[in-house]
């Protein structure tokens, strides 16, 4: 771990309105900096009152030319625009930074190749950091309106096993990253500091809400047919399938980024559901009041 920096720096956040960008606002705000927010939509972004918030459009680069002017660090995804197609702008987005000074650039892994990953990649003119991280503990809110509706998470594959990551640690890695030296051409994996079986997320959920949540395993038929109701394109019904049914190593490897890169241990999972209690309850509690 380096040193903390003490000098105030201005980062612009891309992204900033989803689950990683969020907490990597945060972590930034938390020591210290000054943070500048892209988002396509302005007026619904709902960021922190002391954060800059920016329009702009990681499709379109050089509208990304005001929001870079003063920035000494940039956090960037791999996906832009109304559809979040895979981006192809790399290359110009970079090249602005560069001409704007920016010292420091992260990029959040995509799950697979990314042009826009691989032009950072290739940029000797930045400090890049690529951020890697497993399954997101913020995934088992998918199990919300279940467990709400029914007190049952159907899932397939329960015994397989998963490092996830709290998203607020991914932001810390990303915030130090962005502002201390020594984080220049590294590939971060990020993970959480145990490894879960669904039954474990389950009875884990349970213990912070105080109720009785039952799991039912699906075939993979079934979870297919779930999902398809659920409205999830084939392509990523097939990123599911792989991802649950074959886990690769690196999702079920604990490593310890976090404490190394921030100082402080990962957060668990039981952290995750206590802090998130009230999202598998509040519908429960307000329809029977």
């Amino acid at each position: 771990m380096t040193q903390n920096s003490t000098q105030t720096q201005k980062i612009l956040v891309t992204g900033a309105t989803g689950t990683v960008g969020r907490q990597v606002v945060a972590e930034l705000l938390a020591r210290g900096h000054a943070v500048r927010a892209l988002t396509r939509d302005a007026a619904t972004a709902d960021l922190p009152a002391d954060v800059e918030v920016v329009q702009g459009d990681l499709t379109e680069p050089d509208s990304l030319i005001p929001a870079l002017e003063g920035v000494t660090g940039l956090h960037l995804i791999t996906f832009g625009g109304p559809y979040f197609a895979p981006l192809e702008t790399g290359p110009r987005i970079l090249e602005l930074a560069r001409a704007a000074g920016v010292r420091r650039v992260t990029v959040l892994h995509g799950g697979g190749p990314s042009l826009l990953e691989d032009a950072v990649r290739a940029d000797d003119g930045v400090d890049w950091t690529v951020l890697m991280p497993v399954e997101f503990m913020a995934n088992a809110l998918e199990w919300a309106d279940g467990i709400m509706a029914s007190g049952v998470v159907r899932e397939p594959f329960v015994s397989r096993l998963s490092a996830m990551v709290h998203e607020g640690d991914i932001g810390a890695v990303a915030a130090v990253a962005l502002t201390e030296e020594g984080h220049g051409g590294k590939e971060y994996v990020i993970t959480g500091p145990e490894l879960l079986t669904v039954g474990d997320k389950v009875a884990t959920i349970a213990a912070a809400c105080g109720r009785e949540i039952a799991l039912a395993e699906l075939t993979e038929g079934e979870a297919v047919a779930q999902w398809r109701a659920a409205g999830h394109p084939e392509d990523v019904i097939g990123f599911l399938l792989e991802a649950y049914g074959n886990t690769p190593e690196v999702g079920r490897t604990v490593v310890d980024t976090v404490e190394k890169v921030t100082g402080r241990p990962a957060r668990t999972f039981g952290q995750w559901a206590t802090e998130h209690a009230d999202a598998f309850t509040a519908q429960s509690s307000a329809a029977t009041a």
